[in-house]
């Protein structure tokens, strides 16, 4: 793919969100309003609040950098009523962005340590996503993440908690699927088979964060092993040939983030983004922001960065194909559009590269 130069206004491409956090992605202004509403501002000024949550200059290819702008959004989301009212502002500025299909993630269990029990956390995101959904004319889901270093069992337990709240059970928004995220290294996937099993059996889709600080190999048993039929990140993937046939030919999607890919250091810097790869070699993607605040991003933003080698055209087709996958889809519709692609697969020989 040769590097676009022309400019152009994104802003109209209904777009598809589906790898969005709701810890990294709280609007600065809102973290500042509950902050100084309960006393908890570490600063005097919203500006010098910024240089916290948000990963500034000079800061970027650091993953514990990225991570630790993380740990002051948790200081107003252990209350119903904030983690309520930040969720609901999420969509706000997603809807802003044109985003007309959003997935969040949310880790249930680091929303607990003043009293609330693991329902009570997940319940609230569920009450913030509906009171959006009344204003916006948007669909919206919500993925349950259990933290890899917290260890399989306590990843066993929100399995559970997720199915107890999954959009089955539910008349408008529930849960639609499970996501492992956190450190990879020294947590292996295979260890959280259990937990993933737990998870499909309830009836939930399956995601997992994989290869953004680990090789293809963590890529290889979040399918083999867990059997995700998405990826978030996977930026390994370029380093196995053979891993990249295999997305290919079972149409496993990588939730791609470009900004948010550089800042972590997944991708190094001046690289070229493995999106690229991904599309040539049939993979599908779509196009995500990871943590708006934290990267200082949104969806209007990535694409706009991509515009150095992606027409419009191809970003709007990149939405729309992403739809297929967003497991918001009740009836079907993820499950089924893997199921035809396999099939339509299966008739060939393979990928050749």
């Amino acid at each position: 793919m040769k590097p676009r130069s022309e400019k152009s206004d994104i802003s109209l491409i209904e777009k598809v969100e589906l790898h969005q956090h709701v810890d990294g992605s709280i609007p600065l202004d809102v973290t500042w309003k509950l902050m100084k509403k309960h006393g908890l501002h570490p600063v005097k000024t919203k500006k010098e609040m910024e240089k916290h949550l948000v990963l500034q200059e000079g800061e970027e290819g650091a993953l514990l950098k990225y991570l630790d702008k993380f740990h002051y959004p948790l200081w107003i989301t252990q209350f119903y009523d904030n983690i309520a009212y930040a969720v609901e502002s999420i969509v706000t500025e997603a809807y802003k962005n044109n985003v007309r299909l959003l997935e969040l993630r949310y880790a249930p269990i680091i929303h607990t340590y003043s009293g609330l029990t693991l329902r009570q956390t997940i319940s609230a995101v569920l009450s913030g996503i509906n009171k959006a959904k009344n204003r916006f004319p948007m669909e919206i889901g919500l993925i349950v993440i259990a933290m890899r270093h917290q260890g399989p069992h306590i990843a066993k337990i929100l399995a559970r908690q997720a199915i107890s709240e999954a959009q089955s059970l539910h008349e408008r928004t529930g849960v639609i699927g499970f996501d492992i995220a956190g450190a990879e290294r020294g947590n292996p996937a295979r260890l959280f088979g259990q937990a993933y099993d737990i998870a499909r059996t309830g009836g939930l889709y399956l995601t997992i964060h994989a290869g953004e600080d680990e090789g293809p190999q963590s890529i290889w048993e979040a399918i083999d092993v867990l059997g995700a039929s998405r990826i978030g990140h996977g930026c390994s993937a370029i380093e196995d040939k053979a891993l990249l046939k295999r997305l290919a030919k079972d149409k496993i999607m990588i939730e791609c983030c470009y900004t948010s890919n550089y800042q972590t250091g997944a991708v190094k810097l001046g690289e070229p983004h493995p999106i690229l790869k991904f599309l040539e070699y049939g993979i599908p993607v779509s196009i995500c922001t990871d943590n708006t605040t934290v990267s200082n991003t949104s969806q209007n933003k990535e694409n706009a960065k991509l515009l150095q080698w992606l027409t419009p055209a191809e970003l709007s087709t990149i939405h729309k194909e992403a739809e297929a996958y967003a497991f918001i889809h009740q009836n079907g519709g993820p499950r089924s559009a893997q199921l035809v692609e396999r099939k339509r697969a299966s008739k060939k020989e393979g990928i050749e590269k």
